[in-house]
């Protein structure tokens, strides 16, 4: 496995980061255990978790993904020191008006919350889910700083943040001599670019690491037309997205098979080129789906495919306000 620094941190990670929001919701627990115990045996050594993950759809089961990950951790064999571990607060997690979003009640009930279901003392990289536009940031910083302080987080993350959110998070945090955030995971993938415009260049500048969630596009991306030829039954809206994109997947499989590489590592080598790009999150719901893809940080993309990729799946035109002014 390859490792690379967080964004301007100093913190080594794996150039992938196994997303766990399967565990307890689609993978049982036995499986989910075989799925970290095989990652991190091939050297995956950052996770991804939020405290949210493990519902069965909209039902209960809120903190069942953090709680299998605390099992893991209390079988000891080195489990919880060799993971750089990563949750997440915002959502939802009771009945009670302030049981959600970024207030500094929440982020401290959340994260206490958090320890306990995962049997650690400390979270690695404690992200915001969520912009919180009700909470400002001077309330945040000083609940994420005394966190920090009292060593139960090391570092701060956001997710699904604009890249004003993130210019505007930062240069607070700096106001406050406080190391502010140091990565952002956003929906990136072949079919969806937008971050492109803004995120991606004001992660760079603020010396954010990208951690991209849904590198496949939910599926579109894996070899779905191979699998839909082979008898795969795919359900809405992944048939309705299949049939809006058909004539670039058909395009894209092609170009997958005349590289000799498979569909799923291909999107994910891609988006290992880009700029300010981490690792992707991979969310294997079987220990197989994992063994395909140890192999992604190996893959190197010629200049002439990435052209390829690029006409089949036309990025916004680069960086904002270049991709749509002078």
């Amino acid at each position: 496995m390859e490792y690379t620094h967080l964004g301007r941190s100093g913190l080594a990670v794996s150039k992938l980061c196994l997303g766990t929001m399967n565990f307890g919701a689609i993978t049982e627990e036995a499986e989910s255990f075989r799925i970290m115990d095989d990652a991190l045996e091939a050297g995956i050594n950052f996770f991804d978790t939020a405290n949210v993950y493990g519902r069965f759809g909209r039902g209960e089961g809120r903190g069942r993904t953090e709680e299998i990950i605390g099992r893991w951790f209390a079988q000891g064999g080195g489990r919880r020191e060799k993971v750089v571990l990563a949750t997440k607060v915002y959502g939802q997690t009771g009945e009670w008006p302030n049981e959600n979003k970024l207030s500094a009640l929440n982020i401290r009930q959340a994260c206490e919350a958090s320890l306990r279901r995962l049997q650690t003392d400390h979270i690695d990289l404690y992200q915001m889910h969520h912009v919180d536009r009700e909470s400002p940031w001077e309330e945040i910083w000083q609940a994420m700083e005394t966190l920090v302080a009292q060593g139960k987080v090391t570092y701060v993350g956001s997710s699904n943040f604009a890249g004003w959110h993130i210019a505007q998070a930062n240069e607070i945090a700096k106001s406050r001599h406080f190391l502010g955030l140091v990565s952002e995971q956003s929906l990136y993938n072949l079919i969806s670019r937008t971050v492109e415009l803004e995120v991606l260049p004001a992660c760079e500048t603020y010396g954010l690491g990208v951690i991209p969630w849904s590198p496949l596009a939910g599926g579109l991306l894996g070899g779905i037309v191979e699998k839909e030829k082979q008898g795969r039954r795919n359900f809405p809206p992944v048939s309705d997205r299949l049939e809006k994109n058909r004539d670039k997947i058909e395009a894209y499989e092609k170009l997958c098979a005349d590289a000799g590489i498979a569909p799923g590592s291909f999107a994910l080598a891609w988006l290992l080129t880009r700029p300010a790009v981490t690792a992707p999150i991979i969310g294997p719901r079987t220990p197989e789906q994992l063994t395909d893809v140890l192999g992604v940080p190996e893959i190197t993309l010629d200049d002439d495919v990435l052209a390829k990729l690029d006409e089949i799946f036309p990025g916004p035109g680069g960086p904002a306000p270049e991709a749509y002014a002078w």
